[in-house]
């Protein structure tokens, strides 16, 4: 068990014998101090229970110190600040415990089941089949991966699923674009649309198909020839953006395209639309069928089949979020663009309206990132074939920069993307910082001899010690806490100061002391387990722990 569950098990028991109250576990607070001095960890349960017991919480708290010094033996000193904080030094053992702990579980330290099982389907990146992936599904893409490992890795049972909008205006368009650039490469002229796209992209798909038909298409009906174009650009756009995701170690579990809801006569959105009208949740006006969205607080009704028969995005999309929880997903959580922030309203009040419970899409908005390199935006645009693309910035700065950057903002924040300290090969850097950091203690261990399993690491004396023993004992609960809130950069900030405190220790202390074996071995478990630790960490976000830098 872990030094902090060890505590607020002790803290729970303390304030049972005492005040004969069951406290549930979410309501006991242990967190480490600021100041080393107060002690290795702190609680305010005492001015938590002020409320209830209506006491003051120094007399909580010095009563509640008394009962600990009985529940917790592994504190060495227990001890009250005002107005009631109750502070606690761990002996060293206690906390050294964890290295063997890390190097037995190895890949598995900071595995958790703070998710019990919850069948969760995440819906991430979801870009159009129609360009490459630019720096907006960049920092969608890093950061829904990174959800997905840590909840994966904290016991929810969770899918990783891509949308492809694969019907529809903007399918339309690329084949048309297509079929006018393939007449360009025959010398014969074919109107590009105005809303068409326009990026080399497409460009180097015309000409693909060009070599691969030859001129078979110049005088093909035009039905047949539209659908084809469509169908071939959309297949060959979409193994680009599997390539490019696989590139940037980004992998889903299910691709769903949205023209399998138009199948068999579109049966699927036909029974969506049936239930809705038998729950009495449409009508129809003005030749078109509409949603009763403002019955669950929408500024006005929304249209699901237009008058001339054809549907609105919401209606597919609808049946695509009623085909998730019918494979048995109990929560639907979606990364979408902030341009969606009207629709998630529509969508929840959509599944609200069927008969879903509150709460089962959660919908995260990713922000918009501004390039910056010499203090200058990077302008980009996607339908002018200037826009950065994803694999582009990776052979630029490299995939592990790439990711740490986007994932180490809050993807609620808009992010300026700074090329020139990615590209940096120096501290200043962050994603170097933490690499280098590896580094050192890998090169540690392959200067000291082999590691030799102890009991009791009673050595471990030092204060910057106690710091990482502290900070690696912390490691399962800041994963539990990552993937709950569904916030990798808690992740980012986790390693930058676990990098911190390894760095400071590097420089004050002597790992290989031929003069005291004893003491060597037991910091080599240290430096291991240090390792282990952060090797895990990065891969959470998709980083690679590099043996050498």
């Amino acid at each position: 068990m872990e030094i902090e569950q060890v505590l607020k098990e002790a803290i729970k028991k303390s304030i049972n014998k005492k005040f004969a109250l069951d406290i549930a576990d979410e309501l006991v607070m242990v967190e480490i101090p600021r100041d080393s001095s107060w002690g290795d960890y702190s609680t305010n349960a005492a001015m938590r229970l002020t409320k209830i017991l209506h006491q003051n919480p120094r007399v909580i708290a010095d009563a509640l110190a008394e009962e600990l010094k009985t529940q917790l033996p592994e504190a060495e000193l227990i001890t009250v600040a005002n107005p009631g904080f109750i502070n606690f030094k761990m002996r060293k053992t206690t906390l050294a415990n964890i290295i063997n702990k890390i190097l037995e579980q190895k890949d598995d330290y900071g595995r958790n089941n703070i998710g019990n099982g919850e069948k969760v389907l995440v819906e991430y990146v979801s870009a159009n089949p129609t360009g490459d992936l630019h720096l907006g599904h960049a920092r969608g893409a890093a950061w829904g991966d990174s959800v997905t490992r840590l909840m994966n890795f904290s016991g929810y049972d969770c899918l990783r699923e891509y949308y492809i909008n694969d019907a529809g205006h903007q399918i339309e368009m690329l084949g048309e674009s297509l079929i006018s650039r393939y007449f360009s490469c025959f010398g014969k002229e074919y109107p590009l649309p105005e809303d068409g796209y326009h990026g080399p992209d497409v460009i180097g798909i015309a000409k693909q198909i060009a070599q691969e038909d030859g001129d078979k298409w110049l005088n093909a009906d035009q039905t047949e020839r539209l659908k084809y174009f469509k169908e071939r650009g959309t297949d060959l756009e979409l193994e680009k953006i599997k390539r490019d995701l696989a590139y940037y170690r980004v992998s889903f579990d299910s691709w769903i395209h949205e023209k399998f809801f138009y199948e068999n006569d579109g049966k699927r959105i036909k029974d969506v639309l049936d239930t809705m009208k038998n729950m009495n949740l449409t009508y129809e006006q003005d030749g078109a069928l509409w949603f009763k969205s403002t019955q669950y607080g929408d500024d006005k009704d929304r249209v699901l089949r237009k008058k001339d028969g054809s549907l609105t995005y919401l209606t597919p999309d609808i049946a695509n979020h009623v085909y998730k929880l019918q494979r048995g997903y109990t929560k639907l959580v979606n990364f979408w663009g902030a341009d969606h922030h009207g629709y998630v309203k529509r969508m929840t009040y959509a599944l609200e309206a069927m008969g879903y419970p509150k709460g089962t899409l959660e919908v995260d908005l990713i922000q918009m990132v501004r390039l910056v390199e010499n203090g200058m935006e990077v302008k980009m645009s996607k339908r002018t074939g200037n826009a950065i693309t994803i694999r582009e910035l990776c052979d630029d700065i490299g995939v592990d920069a790439a990711r740490y950057f986007f994932v180490c903002k809050d993807v609620a924040t808009h992010f300026d993307f700074d090329l020139g300290l990615a590209r940096k090969q120096t501290s200043d850097n962050p994603v170097f910082y933490v690499q280098y950091a590896y580094a050192r203690m890998h090169s540690i261990i392959e200067s000291c001899p082999e590691f030799k399993k102890v009991e009791s690491y009673d050595l471990l004396k030092e204060e910057k010690e106690t710091l990482l023993l502290k900070h690696i004992n912390e490691f399962p609960s800041v994963v539990a806490d990552a993937a709950k809130t569904r916030m990798p950069n808690k992740i980012c900030n986790y390693v930058q100061k676990l990098a911190q405190y390894f760095h400071s220790y590097y420089g004050s202390y002597k790992v290989n002391n031929k003069d005291d074996l004893e003491l060597t071995n037991q910091r080599v478990g240290l430096v291991l387990a240090t390792m282990v630790t952060l090797k895990n960490a990065l891969n959470l976000i998709g980083i690679e722990a590099k043996d050498k830098m």
